[in-house]
């Protein structure tokens, strides 16, 4: 082996030097170059063994065994049978004798090229494969390598990648199967070994598990094995050491296989001893999978047992929670699940118990995190998949089990663990609540059941959620930065809360409310009481509370009454439909209550006041008092009832209310209140005006005071969504109709007047830019312009959404308010057309106008502003907009496309004659540009577009009817404006060969929905020219795996579309499609067409069409990995 040892010093050499850190990048990449030409060459692996025999450097042994693994894995039916024999022989015999002194990772990665091997021959060509790793298992001094082994294999071959044909990947899968009761067996025995090896008898032996009457059922049932009662033993490094190796195997082996007898309870009580290794008070940082990062054995550092015990509760844990997120449960394997949540009952139990000095939150504390991590993952599958299989049997007191969570939960020691057991609480009360409305459910016993545990939950949530109870986690809450959701820390603390409070309340109404209404009128109290406080300043009025310690409860109580004003409001759903009558006291004291502190806060200006701590104290009050106004909106609903009620009774009290909420609104539009505030208040006032919608609101003195506001021009100095706001809640006043009033009583004639006057008042500095000389002599600058459009038709939109919805009356008043605004905005639009920023707000403006208005606007002038649209947006301009990618530009061709979405959909010949031009417009001047040009959003809106036309004018394409097509054959089928069509259909074809999955989706959706409402893949142009070409597309996405996340969606088109002609599918496309696949031979599409079933159902073509692409992507893996030339270092 002369030329093998001088070989071995020249890569020795070459890795020094590649390695080193003077070595240029260009130098780099010629070494590795060289390294895979040697690779390549055939005969290459026998100077590998004998480097991997010779050498301790670690980067010439991975890049041996690299070369093995490539050999292997795509070149290996290529290989010798002799050479073959060899290297099966060679690759153990080295891992036999140097497991012990290997890096950990060379021994690892050594172990996965021998399982490549048997992926490859096993059974046939390496028939002792599996029997030698069971052996090794067997071997008290070479267990662990077996186990690494096995782990190995498990995970190579049990879900092999795509290395494989499908055939090959079923008989692994088929013959690992066989081999699980054995392996089963095995790990079993492993882990009994060491437990039984460690034992430590119990002083007092346990009592019988049978010995228990139902009155005992706790003790009884959940006494668990002998073990269960002993300490938990200190475990050598050995033993720590296979248990985890044998825990991993057996978390694999749980993912995939199905649930069976095979599982003993032997085995799942023996997995569950190791779980309470979890349960030790000793923390620390979990230790590393010995298979994956530790050190070879013989070479581990020796680490603390402790850490290493507390992480075989954390793999044992992971089996069990294999087996419990499995939904489809046997019917024989019912005893083993009832047994599984026996022993985790005993955890849980463990985990919540209070000793001497050790609370449960301490415990928790000391926990290694991973394992509760893995714990809480256990009860939330339970609650959610198994509640339902448990909840019934009476070996399994689920009372008991939820006493326990309940412990649990508020033991956590973390804010992420206190939020993931809320979730299981949100699953639980779900479940109840569906189960409850079940008519097949006995109602108020199911409730009395587990009252006593709701009732629990309600009040320490609501605990939780207080200062005064809670003031040492609350305070370390983040209040200022924003998650994805735009929530701090402390808000998605409060929300999660309120979740429970709400689903409880569904269940408890009346508990509910009599549990929170005591504890908010004690905080408002508190509130209320602040105003002897208050004195005269200069400036204003002052807090006179001024020692920190009383600032600081102050701190705390605004806190809580500010949560409890957001926990009432939640509750504010459950006072109406058929509660209303029930209810309506409870309801009235509320609301009264929430009215009056609403208007003392802002009688008094509570946001103004000056205050010590003022930093801190300020926005308590300004929050409390935005809450307040909140809390009163979400009672909304309730008041417009009440005011349906009392119609035909007294209206005294009702008037007062809502007098009085506009009494608590009023002061605060200003643009000197804080914003917070004052958007309350404006929302309050928009939800007063559209849900309730009192007649007597106009006549009120505070809302004149408003309408004032705008007519002087005072109300333009608030912030500008306030203003939108107060707008929309002034025209929603004037326009929508007040309930309960017959038509008569409405005031038609002066409310639109009115209408018309607040909008011209609004609208004045807009419609004078129509006169260019508003323009000139520096009156309005080009910005000033701009924020002048911007700010009008914001406001303009805002009203017209929120009458789209309204009856016809309310439509015409705002349309006759808006009509010359709108003639003035299409006179102005030509003039702003190459300001993209003027042109998406005017764009906007009337995309919400022919969506809410169109009926009232009239055919003639919708028609005159789709034409000028036409006009005006050329081939130039669409290009200067599109060429700004992401900017305005590309905003304003979206707004038009979506413009030209809302007509096409129009039913009727009214908008038919634009069809041709709008078509052109995409496909002759748009789509061309949008093919070179990175636009995605305007992309998305122009394949929407294209599908509204077809789906929405199918005639304009296919004029048939029904009975003139049943009438007449098939291939007589006419088709008008075919090129139109085929130009939007190539157009769709075209964007599934382009990287963009949401285009793909959308379209491919589009497709699918063309084909289900019009027969799109059965009409004779779509059969006779495309429907190949479509298939074939598809498929070859499929092979390229460029859109995996859409297998499903790719795999359906793909049925709907053959499914339309089977027949012609197998005998024509099929052929066709593997005849011009490149990079396999004859014998491979041979094998290809041969393997793909004729069947004509869903589930089976898919499967079908899945081990067509494997196998392709297979055979051209195996092709294109050819041994090149010889090549020497």
């Amino acid at each position: 082996m002369a030329s093998a040892e001088g070989s071995l010093r020249a890569l020795e050499s070459l890795m020094s030097e590649f390695f080193h850190s003077r070595t240029s990048n260009e130098r780099k990449r010629e070494i590795e170059e060289l390294l895979n030409n040697f690779a390549q060459q055939t005969g290459a692996w026998r100077y590998c063994l004998y480097f991997l025999s010779n050498t301790h450097n670690e980067y010439i042994m991975m890049y041996s065994l690299t070369v093995f693994e490539n050999l292997i894995n795509k070149m290996w039916l290529g290989v010798s049978s002799q050479d073959k024999i060899e290297i099966r022989c060679c690759l153990p015999k080295l891992l036999l004798s140097q497991h012990k002194t290997l890096p950990y990772f060379i021994r690892n990665k050594l172990c996965k090229v021998i399982v490549d091997i048997g992926k490859q021959d096993w059974p046939v060509y390496y028939q002792d494969f599996f029997t030698n790793i069971l052996q090794l298992i067997q071997s008290p001094t070479l267990a662990p390598l077996g186990l690494i082994l096995l782990k190995t294999t498990l995970e190579e071959l049990a879900c092999p990648r795509e290395d494989l044909s499908v055939s090959r990947k079923e008989e692994l899968h088929k013959l690992l199967l066989e081999e699980v009761p054995t392996v089963l067996g095995l790990l079993a025995g492993t882990l009994e070994a060491v437990r039984d090896k460690h034992s430590i008898p119990a002083t007092t032996p346990p009592p019988s598990p049978t010995s228990g009457e139902s009155g005992e059922l706790v003790t009884s049932m959940f006494q668990g094995p002998p073990y269960s009662k002993q300490h938990l033993p200190q475990l050598d490094q050995e033993s720590l050491q296979l248990c985890s190796l044998a825990l991993e195997c057996l978390a694999h082996l749980f993912s995939w296989i199905p649930l069976s007898s095979n599982i003993t309870l032997s085995l799942l009580a023996t997995i569950f001893h190791f779980a309470q290794f979890g349960c030790d008070l000793h923390k620390g940082k979990p230790a590393p999978s010995i298979y994956s990062l530790a050190p070879a054995p013989g070479t581990q550092e020796q680490r603390g047992g402790s850490v290493d015990r507390a992480q075989l509760g954390v793999l044992a844990m992971t089996c069990v929670n294999e087996l419990v997120s499995k939904n489809c449960v046997p019917l024989e394997f019912g005893e083993y699940l009832l047994r599984m949540f026996q022993q985790t009952f005993l955890l849980l139990q463990k985990l919540t118990r209070e000793n001497t000095g050790y609370s449960a939150k301490s415990r928790l504390e000391e926990l290694d995190e991973s394992y509760v991590q893995k714990f809480t993952d256990f009860l939330r599958q339970f609650i959610s998949v198994h509640l339902k299989r448990i909840e019934s049997n009476t070996q399994f007191p689920t009372v008991d089990f939820l006493a326990l969570l309940f412990k649990y939960t508020f033991s956590q020691p973390t804010l992420e663990g206190y939020f993931s057991c809320l979730d299981i609480w949100v699953i639980f009360l779900d479940y109840l609540t569906a189960k409850i409305q079940s008519r097949f459910t006995d109602r108020d016993g199911m409730l009395n059941k587990y009252k006593d545990v709701l009732v629990l939950l309600l009040g320490e949530v609501l605990s939780r959620v207080q200062y005064r109870y809670n003031q040492l986690q609350l305070e370390e809450l983040d209040d200022e930065t924003l998650d994805d959701d735009q929530q701090t820390e402390r808000q998605q603390y409060l929300h999660q809360s309120l979740e429970i409070v709400a689903k409880v309340t569904e269940l408890l109404p009346s508990h509910a409310f009599s549990t929170l209404y005591p504890v908010l009128q004690e905080n408002l109290n508190m509130y209320l009481g602040l105003q002897q406080f208050v004195v005269p300043a200069n400036s204003g009025q002052r807090l006179n509370i001024t020692s920190e310690s009383d600032c600081r409860r102050l701190h705390c109580a605004l806190r809580d009454l500010s949560s409890l004003l957001q926990a009432i409001g939640r509750l504010g759903g459950h006072f109406i439909g058929v509660d209303f009558a029930a209810r309506f006291n409870d309801a009235l004291t509320v609301v009264e209550r929430l009215v009056e502190v609403a208007c003392y806060s802002s009688l008094t200006g509570v946001h103004a006041l000056e205050t010590a701590m003022a930093s801190v104290l300020r926005p308590d009050l300004i929050d409390v008092h935005a809450q307040s106004l909140a809390a009163v909106q979400a009672y909304s609903h309730w008041l417009a009832q009440f005011h349906g009620e009392v119609q035909r009774q007294n209206e005294t009290r009702f008037i007062s209310l809502v007098t009085s909420v506009v009494d608590a609104i009023a002061p605060l539009i200003s643009a000197k209140v804080p914003e917070k505030l004052l958007l309350s208040a404006c929302h309050l006032m928009v939800s007063l005006t559209t849900t309730v919608r009192p007649a007597f609101l106009l006549t009120l003195p505070a809302v004149q005071n408003l309408f004032n506001m705008v007519t002087d021009g005072s109300a333009a100095r608030l912030p500008p969504e306030g203003l939108v706001l107060v707008c929309r809640g002034l025209s929603n006043m004037l326009l929508l109709p007040w309930p309960g009033l017959p038509e008569s009583e409405q005031q038609w004639p002066a409310r639109s007047a009115n209408h018309s006057s607040l909008l011209a008042v609004l609208t004045r500095q807009y419609r004078q830019l129509r006169d260019p000389a508003s323009t000139q002599h520096g009156r309005l600058g080009p910005e000033e312009v701009k924020a002048v459009v911007h700010k009008t038709l914001w406001i303009l939109r805002d009203i017209v959404d929120s009458v789209s919805g309204e009856s016809t009356k309310s439509r015409q008043i705002c349309y006759q308010s808006l009509q010359e605004t709108v003639q003035v905005s299409l006179g102005l639009f030509p003039a702003f057309v190459h300001k993209p920023d003027v042109t998406e707000d005017m764009l906007s403006f009337f995309l919400t106008l022919f969506r809410g208005l169109r009926a009232q606007m009239g055919l003639p002038f919708t028609e005159q502003i789709i034409q000028t649209f036409l006009n005006l947006f050329t081939r130039e301009q669409l290009a200067e907009s599109v060429m700004q990618d992401g900017g305005a530009g590309c905003q304003v061709v979206e707004r038009f496309l979506k413009v030209l979405q809302v007509v096409v959909q129009e039913p009727g010949q009214a908008f038919k004659p634009f069809l041709p031009k709008i078509i052109s417009l995409c496909m002759e001047q748009l789509y061309p540009m949008l093919a070179e040009h990175s636009s995605p959003d305007v992309k998305a809106e122009l394949f929407e577009l294209l599908y509204q036309v077809l789906h929405h004018n199918w005639r304009h394409f296919f004029k048939s009817s029904v009975l003139a097509s049943m009438r007449r054959n098939a291939s007589e089928e006419p088709v008008e404006n075919q090129a139109q069509f085929t130009a939007a259909m190539q157009a769709f074809g075209q964007s599934f060969l382009q990287p963009d999955i949401h285009i793909f989706k959308q379209n491919l959706f589009y497709l699918e929905s063309l084909n289900s409402k019009h027969k799109l893949y059965h009409k004779k142009l779509f059969c006779s020219t495309m429907l190949f070409h479509f298939i074939n597309v598809l498929l070859q996405v499929l092979v390229r795996r460029s859109h995996d996340l859409l297998q499903e969606e790719i795999g359906l088109a793909v049925y709907n579309m053959a499914s339309v002609d089977f027949d012609s599918f197998y005998s024509t496309f099929l052929p066709q499609f593997l005849s011009g696949c490149q990079g396999i031979d004859a014998n491979q599409r041979n094998a290809l067409g041969c393997s793909f079933k004729m069947e004509r159902d869903l589930p089976s073509f898919t499967q079908s069409v899945q081990r067509l692409v494997n196998d392709l992507r297979y055979y051209r893996l195996c092709s294109g990995s050819l041994p090149l030339g010889s090549v020497k270092l």
